[in-house]
């Protein structure tokens, strides 16, 4: 490859050497493993989502992995999805099942795809001959060495630093150096390379927080720190840092860990060579059911729909309040309420959307971990009850779906045998109330919700 290759932040090389051609990224496609607060959702195989806004995510194959490793400790953290200079895809990966990080592999979990439809050529890659760990990859191209650099963290001589091999093929790999060991333990890189700069984000464990660095190379022990410290919630990790496919900014996302584990958040910026970022309200993204420590990279129009039908879209929804956008609709001995998620058991908050029992053109919740039970409302409060299939029950768990009365790109649901009544919260209780559009705005919003998978 032409040492004049340069990398967009989606990963992608562009010369004129390259016969690869560059594409018009309209989506993207997260990969990540899942837990849950108690580890009721735990699962350690490669899981795939897709977005069209890099914000709101729609998980595939119900959620469930679209592979698992077969090798080392049979599961996996941390995946790391990356377009090559050919336009095909590489995934590498943790080898760790569960939280027994005194497991010390010296192995990452690889596969190949060409359009992440299929993972073939499964092998695990040995990076060190170390008795420490090797976490949390993240890949680059490295155009003035013409290969790729995996960059990992390790302890190394008692210190937590990053390392780093090159390859041209993800089979062999170079001996390890020290990529990143600024004087304090690191945790959890992520790199992207935008025109002439590299960027580095990476935890410090010293104080928890996330921070930035860059680079006029790339090459090793090159970078200098240049933003504050970053955190949402008590505790964080796994910064991921994301160019957005229309130019008009960066995201940066961080794994919460703590007070409840697998809770995502996010920041935004116009220039992510400033020390300028905003954190996101939650309302205006909605992460992969139980998502752990994923990886994202922009996607084609082609790619997008090719995912979606070889893996399919889940069969159930969620309800997330507007106003309350950390807490969703669920059930819990048999009352229906708002609580913020992460939760377990985290299927309370799934719903089979189905016609209205009552009348087609509306809508029916049907509980998933509860087959047979419907939310309704009965003396105005909202339930998950049996469905006796009388006339009475049909019509109770019958909604109209309309606009969001705070928000019309959002959701609404009126009672189908109450036409003035809406759903709404109060004081994290489910019920309905008659509402309009002239209601007071605060009502108008506990009764608006984003229907999303």
């Amino acid at each position: 490859m032409a040492a004049s290759t340069a990398l967009t932040a989606s990963g992608l090389a562009i010369s004129p050497t390259n016969a690869f051609a560059a594409p018009v990224y309209t989506a993207y496609v997260m990969t990540y493993f899942t837990e849950t607060p108690q580890f009721v959702g735990a699962d350690y195989g490669l899981h795939v989502a897709v977005s069209r806004d890099g914000l709101n995510w729609t998980p595939l194959n119900q959620n469930n992995p679209v592979v698992t490793p077969t090798a080392g400790t049979l599961g996996l953290r941390d995946p790391f999805v990356f377009r090559k200079q050919d336009g095909t895809f590489v995934v590498v990966a943790t080898d760790l099942r569960g939280t027994n990080f005194g497991q010390n592999s010296q192995y990452l979990h690889v596969w190949d795809s060409t359009n992440l439809t299929s993972f073939t050529g499964y092998r695990r890659l040995r990076m060190h001959t170390y008795n420490t760990h090797t976490w949390a990859p993240t890949v680059f191209w490295d155009a003035a060495r013409g290969q790729y650099g995996i960059v990992y963290s390790n302890n190394n001589g008692g210190q937590d630093v990053f390392l780093v091999n090159y390859t041209s093929d993800f089979r062999t790999v170079s001996a390890p150096q020290v990529y990143f060991s600024p004087g304090f333990p690191v945790l959890d890189g992520d790199i992207v390379v935008d025109g002439a700069t590299t960027y580095l984000y990476y935890k410090n464990l010293a104080n928890g927080n996330l921070y930035g660095a860059r680079s006029s190379t790339g090459a090793p022990n090159s970078f200098t720190t240049y933003t504050s410290g970053l955190r949402q919630g008590n505790a964080m990790e796994a910064p991921l840092l994301l160019k957005r496919n229309d130019d008009n900014g960066w995201w940066l996302w961080g794994d919460s860990f703590s007070p409840v584990n697998a809770d995502y958040y996010a920041w935004s910026t116009s220039n992510v060579g400033a020390n300028a970022w905003t954190v996101l309200n939650q309302r205006d993204y909605t992460p992969p059911l139980n998502a752990k420590h994923g990886s994202i990279l922009g996607i084609t129009d082609a790619e997008y729909n090719g995912l979606v039908n070889r893996w399919g879209t889940p069969n159930w929804v969620r309800l997330k309040s507007s106003n309350l956008p950390d807490r969703y609709v669920r059930h819990i001995d048999r009352v229906a309420r708002l609580d913020a998620y992460p939760f377990d058991p985290y299927q309370d908050q799934l719903w089979r959307m189905v016609p209205g029992l009552a009348d087609s053109t509306g809508v029916s919740f049907q509980s998933v971990n509860v087959p047979g039970s419907y939310l309704r409302h009965s003396g105005y409060v909202l339930r998950l009850d049996p469905n006796d299939n009388t006339a009475t029950f049909r019509a109770d768990a019958t909604f109209i779906r309309t606009p969001g009365l705070a928000d019309a790109s959002w959701t609404s649901l009126r009672s189908y045998n109450f036409p003035t009544h809406y759903l709404r919260h109060a004081g994290y209780a489910l019920r309905i109330d008659p509402l309009s559009a002239s209601s007071p705005a605060v009502d108008r919003q506990d009764a608006t919700f984003r229907i999303t998978p």
